[in-house]
């Protein structure tokens, strides 16, 4: 009990510490924390841009490896163990862990820009719009999700399977033993919340400038950092009130709501929009997808200018994105998988988020596209209003921009009262119950970092919020790769103990099932 105080305490003030440095640092120097996380950005950007790259690429190599290796047929629990949640809720629970205040803030805004600034073809021609899709797929697509997944299977596996806390550092016992329950693990779950804060807060940044733009829009409220301040608090408000009452019905009937107006609005595109171009331009663009993967995996243009400059605002910065947000996700996946083989874990987590993306950028990007070919208003429009620019052309209008702006509150709740409790299980060693004074403490960092980065980014507050992401994927990174290869040791150890072959050797699986079963018993 002794050592659970200290490692809670230790984890929980360090953490504190560096971010309270953050956001004083933030609030009393705005500009030149805007100019300082700026140019750490971007030199973070040019000079490991390429390593980003390699990262997501060879993780979701080792993903497919994983997936298809006979270490895909162990469990993520015990050999008895069998699934909490039925297939279809645990699919439907992957969706709307890969939905967010992103797809809504940059459905229509992300294949738009590249539409009218690409990688490579000229402006606003058909070869943009074909590589404005190809790259929105690529950034939501399976690059990610195999960051999440590599990070919820480590989890998993090490506390479903091996019995340990849901610490991001007790994933790293195979190669690091002991050390993980002293400083140098103290060190991976600080690293591990500093992310979660970060990514979260750009969400929570992301989500406030849209709200804002959406009430701009409709009703002439001012679209300005104050502004965005109040929606920040008023937001606070609800999901600390959440947080502290622990009102998990709430969330969970918040969290249905989320899918059920996410359906709603797509559905209303899907139709309202150009429906055959939209079903024909997904089908063509994915196969595109398909066909340029590994060479857009792994192309940091060095002799393309106008390719590496757009890079480091879009492809650099998603990897940033996506790896600070991989342990708050990771853990949300872990927690929901228990019982699944680790086969069927990798495919579902790849590929169901992977074309529910595809089908939500399809629809709500080229319809965009097109109504902007028609009004070209639409295109000088800021990201965070041209959703609603989109609306005011087609049916419905008043209707479609409420059900969003719904939606994106919404989004807003969950996703921060989400984070507030894997912030706090991270620093309380690991429990499913953390105070809620810690959940309120984190809940108040995020709020406070998402601001800070607003009002550091200036006008464009998105700078800042890019900046935070990719600065803090940076040293989260490297523990991912050692979460890799600590349950790539531990998992191919015990492949190999129960002569596990791509060919079943059921006589040494049913030996061990019989083992594990009698000292059950034994336990119990």
């Amino acid at each position: 009990m002794k050592e659970k105080r200290k490692q809670f305490s230790s984890v929980f003030t360090y953490a504190s510490i560096l971010v309270g440095i953050l956001v004083l640092l933030g609030a009393i120097f705005p500009d030149q924390f805007g100019k300082t996380s700026g140019a750490i950005g971007s030199w973070v950007t040019e000079t490991f841009g390429w390593y980003y790259m390699t990262i997501f690429t060879l993780i979701l190599f080792f993903c497919i490896f994983l997936g298809f290796s006979p270490i895909g047929k162990l469990k993520l629990g015990k050999p008895n163990d069998k699934p909490e949640f039925n297939t279809l809720s645990w699919l439907a629970m992957l969706f709307s862990a890969g939905m967010g205040i992103g797809l809504v803030f940059y459905g229509s805004s992300e294949p738009i820009s590249h539409y009218l600034a690409p990688p490579t073809a000229d402006p606003e021609t058909r070869a943009a719009l074909a590589e404005a899709m190809r790259s929105t797929f690529l950034h939501y697509g399976f690059h990610p999700w195999a960051v999440y997944g590599i990070v919820a299977l480590a989890l998993a596996y090490s506390q479903f399977r091996k019995g340990e806390v849901g610490l991001i550092s007790k994933t790293l016992r195979p190669i690091l033993g002991d050390r993980v329950d002293g400083p140098i693990g103290n060190i991976v779950d600080v690293l591990s919340v500093f992310a979660t804060i970060i990514g979260v807060a750009v969400s929570l940044g992301i989500g406030a400038m849209q709200i804002n733009g959406g009430l701009n829009y409709l009703f002439g409220i001012p679209n300005n950092q104050l502004v965005q301040g109040i929606i920040i608090a008023v937001v606070t408000v609800l999901f600390l009130y959440s947080a502290w009452s622990g009102l998990s019905k709430g969330i969970q009937y918040l969290s249905n709501l989320n899918m059920i107006l996410a359906g709603l609005l797509f559905v209303a595109i899907l139709i309202l929009g150009p429906t055959l171009f939209i079903l024909n331009m997904m089908t063509s663009a994915t196969g595109d997808y398909f066909n340029t993967l590994i060479f857009n995996s792994l192309d940091v243009a060095p002799l393309n200018e106008q390719k590496h400059e757009w890079m480091q605002s879009w492809t650099i910065y998603y990897w940033g994105w996506w790896m600070s947000w991989s342990p708050f996700v990771g853990i949300f996946i872990a927690r929901i998988s228990q019982g699944r083989s680790i086969r069927e874990f990798i495919f579902a987590v790849l590929l169901v988020p992977t074309f529910v993306s595809i089908f939500w950028f399809s629809a709500f990007g080229l319809t965009g596209i097109e109504v902007g070919q028609n009004a070209p208003i639409l295109f000088d429009m800021p990201p965070e209003t041209q959703l609603f620019g989109i609306f005011n052309e087609l049916p419905m209008s008043i209707i479609l921009s409420i059900i969003t702006l719904t939606l994106i509150s919404s989004f807003f709740i969950t996703s921060a009262d989400s984070a507030t409790f894997v912030l706090g299980m991270q620093t309380a060693f690991g429990t499913l119950n953390p105070a809620s004074f810690i959940k309120v403490v984190w809940g108040l960092s995020l709020s406070a970092i998402a601001y800070i980065l607003l009002l550091a980014g200036g006008e464009s507050g998105l700078n800042a919020l890019q900046s935070a992401a990719i600065i803090s994927a940076l040293p989260f990174s490297v523990v991912v790769i050692l979460m890799a290869i600590a349950f790539y040791k531990d998992a191919n150890q015990e492949r190999k103990s129960l002569g596990l072959t791509l060919t079943p050797n059921k006589k040494a699986m049913k030996e061990y099932i019989d083992k594990t079963k009698k000292e059950e018993d034994k336990r119990s």
